[in-house]
């Protein structure tokens, strides 16, 4: 007899999954703790989800999604292509790695570990990929669009989103300055505001060079 599944029971479970991610990671909730967090049983939990990856899943989309989309609605308001270029970096490189205890580095936790079994999915990165490619065609100046139109950009910018994820999980805070922030947002643009960032990197890598190798 097949099991009918209960909706209240599946929120349960992502719910407590979402609690107990955003607390200790992914890497260290176990599909018990997950159960014990719900109040039910392991093997209920397996009648919902196939896996503790398929749980993160179900968390994870829907709430980076909302958030992309918001950041979407945002930008569209804003009145220059400087502005919203620049908000669109500040937003994917230091605020959502951040938000909810840095919940988004919980993925990067899962894919590392999964197996070939597990289930990656690749369609969230390639929408997200899509989304923000339409977000920077949108800011950007007709000349400056069709120039770059066939790079890869968005898979840049999301490497980097990912990287983030993992500076702040390691370090509790994500290390994009304003300086970096504008250097690249005047590239984008063609301007020479990033040019005079650029002359002044020579002097900044000398005192880098001569600090003490660290592990970053």
């Amino acid at each position: 007899m097949v099991q009918r599944k209960k909706p209240e029971v599946r929120e349960a479970i992502l719910a407590a999954a979402f609690r107990l991610f955003a607390n200790r990671g992914y890497a260290a909730t176990m599909v018990a703790d997950i159960a014990r967090e719900a109040g039910v049983s392991p093997g209920n939990v397996y009648i919902y989800f196939r896996s503790k990856l398929e749980i993160l899943y179900a968390i994870y989309d829907p709430w980076l999604r909302a958030r992309i989309e918001a950041l979407g609605r945002e930008l569209a308001a804003l009145p220059s292509p400087r502005a919203r270029l620049r908000r669109l970096l500040v937003a994917l490189w230091r605020e959502i790695p951040a938000e909810e205890n840095g919940f988004l580095n919980n993925i990067m936790q899962a894919i590392s570990s999964a197996g070939p079994a597990e289930g990656y999915r690749s369609t969230l990165v390639r929408w997200l990929e899509k989304r923000i490619t339409g977000m920077i065609e949108g800011a950007l100046p007709p000349s400056r669009r069709a120039r770059i139109a066939d790079v890869r950009l968005a898979h840049v910018l999301v490497m980097a989103f990912d990287g983030c994820a993992i500076d702040y999980h390691l370090h509790r805070r994500v290390r994009v300055d304003d300086r970096t922030i504008d250097f690249i947002t005047d590239m984008l643009l063609g301007g020479r505001a990033g040019n005079r960032v650029a002359a002044h990197a020579p002097a900044a890598r000398s005192r880098a060079d001569a600090q003490p190798n660290r592990i970053p």
